[in-house]
């Protein structure tokens, strides 16, 4: 059996890290996901690989041949557009699940993008709503398929790395009067609130 695991970050040189240490302790690049918040242009052109298949509206079903690729999960990522997040650069199977989704709901069919992925993969969907904003607001997220008894090791692999309590992460979110992920939500300034953050080493 094999469960998901995930971590928000605030820093996405942490996130990388940790997509490091996973491949590193024998997770599979193909059970691995990240995506990062884009919104300030950070990566571009040369940096990652570019995605035009993917736009404001939503994102193209056959996005997933451009991610992956060889050299670790991180030589595949492309730079796309997820709506109600902004820009994002992603690779992996989640944001290729959250595509197709996102295409559906395009096309008037499926709904729930990412949120959808999310909890489609397991995830609880407070988390999920969480994980999203954090992405929306500047945060990387890092999710893997794992077998179930390496689950709790490989949750504090990631905790090592410094991501974030998504408990205190959801109660600051609330301290604002956000309630929930949504899509339709004027986009806030990117932010970030390292008090916030599970520093443990």
């Amino acid at each position: 059996m094999t469960q998901t695991i995930s971590a928000i970050f605030d820093q996405y040189t942490d996130a990388t890290s940790a997509v490091s240490a996973l491949e590193a302790n024998g997770v599979s690049n193909s059970d691995i996901s990240i995506i990062a918040n884009n919104a300030d242009g950070t990566h571009r052109d040369g940096a990652v690989e570019k995605n035009d298949a993917a736009a404001d509206a939503g994102i193209g079903a056959g996005i997933g041949a451009t991610l992956g690729g060889a050299g670790g999960l991180l030589a595949g990522l492309g730079i796309m557009a997820i709506p109600g997040v902004g820009p994002v650069v992603a690779a992996g199977w989640l944001i290729s699940t959250a595509a197709g989704a996102i295409a559906g709901a395009v096309a008037g069919g499926a709904t729930g993008g990412i949120i959808g992925a999310l909890t489609g993969a397991g995830v609880p969907e407070d988390d999920a709503h969480v994980y999203a904003e954090s992405i929306r607001r500047g945060g990387t997220l890092v999710t893997a398929r794992v077998d179930d008894t390496e689950a709790p090791r490989l949750n504090a692999l990631l905790q090592q790395h410094k991501s974030v309590d998504v408990s205190q992460r959801r109660a600051a979110y609330e301290g604002e009067g956000w309630t929930a992920f949504d899509v339709d939500a004027p986009t806030p300034p990117r932010q970030h609130i390292p008090d916030a953050s599970n520093r443990a080493l």
